[in-house]
């Protein structure tokens, strides 16, 4: 029975090609335009690790008091200072964890003609790998004994080590990092969680995948400086010393703590540590500390950019605009087959038959504008980054899933659009068709 009513409705639809082509157009515009935004917006409010998202933390200390914070009211600073950094760490109170910052540093090639090479680069404890779950092609991470031997080691990614090894296993092999050696004892496979949760804070969540990591002891050595945000209440003074000693804030803390009870032993220690630098005098303010675990802290941030949802709603209402169109023109389309209705009622067909007739004729309408949009999203896709930043446009595609639900998609829109119109048409009385004519 189903296949008579599909070709019922093949057979309507080719009849009336111009009302068929509007309903088709109307549809397709409406789904692509919705499916182009969803994919921004699927893309910037993705949980980057679900696994493991509500065990991973960043610390909050207030080092500046409620009169100098510039976050919300009552909220401590983003970052922490190298004080309070370095006391968290040292303390362990967590299974793992690390301090890191981003760097601007150079790989400087071997070759003479090649120019140094910017790379994405930040300084880590060993913990940051298994913290993160950061997968290796070759090797693996340092070791505690590297971080407390300020050894010049590094990881680099897979896409480095083809451009300066050519894929080759480059483990024990030195990579120059402006102008100093580092053995390579890792080599990191595809990694590129977005957001970018680990550094909110200096990339916004969105960024190019982590090229190189190093010591976080061994950069201190070296002073790099932070190639992020750095913000200070008062001036540190001149010199690398006066700056570690300063109430500057540019680091970021994680700490994975797995259990519930980890994570409320790990706060009363933190509150515990703030009530210790009010007592020794650094703070003059109660205890303020904050745990944020990844979801909490991407949504603290706000990375989701708020053109990406304000585009969404505005798609998905327009959407809403063409479903309306769709029911009207379902609605002329249907009622111009009165006469047809009442005579397939008067030879015997039930209303529930109509009803099945129609709704197929629907859901066809509601394939074939899904198509439509299918084409017409893989164009959108193309547009983003007229848009939005070339960062977030590259993280949008037309994948398995998102193909899969602009045709549901579809379907189901046409299907509620002629709910109604086939309903108008269900009531159609044969003896009044067949005395009018």
């Amino acid at each position: 029975m189903f296949t008579y009513y599909f070709k019922l409705g093949l057979r309507s639809l080719s009849r009336h090609r111009i009302l068929t082509a509007l309903m088709v157009l109307t549809i397709g515009f409406g789904v692509a335009s919705s499916m182009v935004t969803y994919a921004v917006y699927r893309a910037t409010a993705r949980n980057p690790i679900p696994w493991k998202s509500s065990q991973l933390f960043v610390a909050q200390v207030d080092n500046w008091g409620p009169n100098n914070n510039e976050t919300p009211p009552g909220e401590p600073a983003e970052q922490l200072s190298y004080i309070d950094a370095m006391a968290l760490q040292h303390a362990h109170w967590a299974p793992r964890q690390t301090v890191l910052y981003p760097l601007g540093i150079s790989v400087i090639p071997d070759e003479a003609n090649r120019q140094p090479e910017g790379v994405n680069s930040y300084a880590v404890y060993a913990d940051a790998f298994a913290m993160f779950d950061i997968p290796f092609l070759y090797g693996g991470p340092w070791t505690a004994n590297d971080d407390n031997g300020r050894a010049a080691v590094a990881v680099i990614n897979r896409d480095l080590n083809d451009r300066i090894f050519h894929g080759q296993n480059s483990v024990g092999r030195e990579v120059n990092l402006e102008g100093h050696l580092y053995r390579v004892v890792g080599v990191m496979d595809t990694w590129d969680p977005q957001p970018m949760f680990l550094d909110v804070v200096n990339t916004r969540g969105f960024t190019e995948p982590v090229e190189v990591f190093i010591p976080f002891t061994h950069a201190l050595d070296q002073r790099f400086v932070t190639a992020g945000n750095t913000n200070c209440v008062s001036d540190p003074g001149v010199g690398w010393d006066n700056w570690l000693r300063s109430e500057c804030i540019w680091l970021t803390f994680w700490a994975e703590l797995p259990t519930p009870a980890a994570l409320a032993t790990y706060r009363d220690r933190l509150r515990g540590y703030a009530a210790e630098q009010q007592r020794a005098g650094r703070f003059r303010w109660p205890p303020n500390v904050r745990l944020h675990d990844v979801a909490d802290w991407l949504d603290y941030q706000k990375v989701v950019p708020q053109g990406a949802k304000v585009s969404l709603v505005v798609s998905v209402s327009f959407f809403g605009v063409c479903l309306v169109n769709t029911i009207g023109l379902l609605l002329a389309k249907f009622m111009r087959r009165a006469q047809e209705i009442g005579v397939r009622r008067a030879l015997g067909a039930s209303r529930r038959e109509i009803y099945a007739q129609f709704l197929i004729e629907a859901a066809t309408v509601g394939l074939t504008g899904g198509v439509l949009g299918l084409l017409l999203t893989a164009i959108g896709m193309h547009g983003i980054d007229l848009v939005f930043s070339p960062q977030i446009a590259r993280l949008a595609y037309l994948d398995p899933a998102l193909v899969c639900l602009t045709l549901a998609v579809s379907v189901v829109a046409a299907l509620l659009a002629s709910l109604y119109p086939t309903w108008r048409a269900a009531q159609v009385q044969p003896a009044w068709q067949l005395k009018s004519n």
